[in-house]
């Protein structure tokens, strides 16, 4: 019997409290650019606090003082006294920024990782289960993304892709690659120029053996071209969220990360760059962002985030007034 179409389930934000909401989304994004500083959480009387008007409070990694921020066009912030930058690897933050760290509870959000060489930096998110989260806004160079994969290891990356849509184009489905039907088949690399390509073309591994019998999916560059129309419905049935895409421009450091990469358009799908098979087609894979918080707050390996299906509980609402 054919296998189901997995269960992946896509939500937005309405289910935050509205404290959460007050805290996390305010319409005005911090100011960028200012060699500022800032942070959601600094130490008060030995606790972790996010920012209220008039707080001092201290750095929970270089121990200097810091002063809440709680202006009416910038979001609720920590800032140091001194225009002092204690680890190089943090970002200003965005709503964007705010806004994941919101999908985790407060004790996973800047969580200070101390190296056994004593290096220390903070994390975005860490969950219970041991995966730091890092959610990247701005670009970055090859050099520091290979620092912090060492440095964190067990690590998934969140980009927002909200600035590069319109140069990344998503094509037809692929069938899950660990299925008999993918074992068979070769795909056309899908481009925006080779129309055919996007729709969907291939050729068959067990078709051309017949005069080259020693061919494998990594060998094989040509053969009897078939459409994708002709094993749709196989496709469809083996469908674990796989897709053919082609990016103009790619920022390319993300297509040498040895960690997890997932890309935020800024709805309720996700997509993951992946290598389809042993072809090195390059895919994505779609996950919805409610199953990639539920996985990443349960799985302990970063890598097995969105690789196994099964209903998720959806989250309780508030009581309505």
């Amino acid at each position: 019997m054919l296998p189901t179409q997995p269960f992946l389930i896509g939500f937005g934000t309405s289910w935050l409290t509205d404290v959460e909401r007050q805290r996390s989304f305010r319409t005005h994004s911090c100011p960028t650019g200012t060699g500022v500083y800032i942070v959601q959480y600094a130490i008060v009387e030995n606790e972790r606090r996010e920012a209220t008007s008039g707080q001092r409070g201290i750095c929970a990694i270089c121990g200097s003082a810091m002063v809440a921020k709680c202006g009416p066009r910038v979001i609720h912030h920590w800032a140091h006294a001194s225009r002092r930058n204690c680890d190089p690897w943090w970002e200003n933050e965005t709503n964007w920024h705010r806004e994941w760290k919101a999908l985790f509870p407060p004790e996973c959000r800047e969580i200070h990782h101390v190296a056994p060489n004593g290096e220390v930096h903070r994390a975005d998110i860490r969950t219970a289960s041991g995966i730091y989260v890092e959610v990247q806004h701005s670009s970055m160079t090859d050099a520091e993304r290979q620092s912090r994969e060492e440095f964190y290891q067990n690590l998934v990356w969140v980009i927002d892709g909200r600035g590069f849509r319109q140069n990344f184009n998503i094509y037809h489905m692929l069938p899950d690659p660990d299925s008999e039907l993918a074992k068979d088949i070769i795909w056309a690399k899908a481009t925006r120029p080779m129309r055919g390509d996007a729709n969907g073309m291939f050729f068959r591994l067990s078709t051309n053996r017949d005069h080259n019998p020693d061919a494998t999916k990594a060998t094989l560059k040509g053969g009897w071209i078939e459409g994708y129309h002709t094993i749709q419905n196989e496709v469809e049935a083996y469908y674990r969220g796989h897709h053919q895409y082609d990016w103009v421009r790619p920022r390319r450091t993300w297509l040498d990360a040895k960690c997890p990469v997932y890309i935020d358009f800024g709805d309720d799908l996700l997509v993951q760059l992946d290598i389809y098979d042993e072809s090195g087609l390059l895919c994505v894979r779609r996950v919805a962002k409610r199953k990639f918080v539920h996985d990443a707050m349960t799985e302990t390996r970063a890598t097995d985030i969105g690789t196994r299906f099964y209903p998720i509980p959806k989250p309780a609402l508030p009581d309505s007034v």
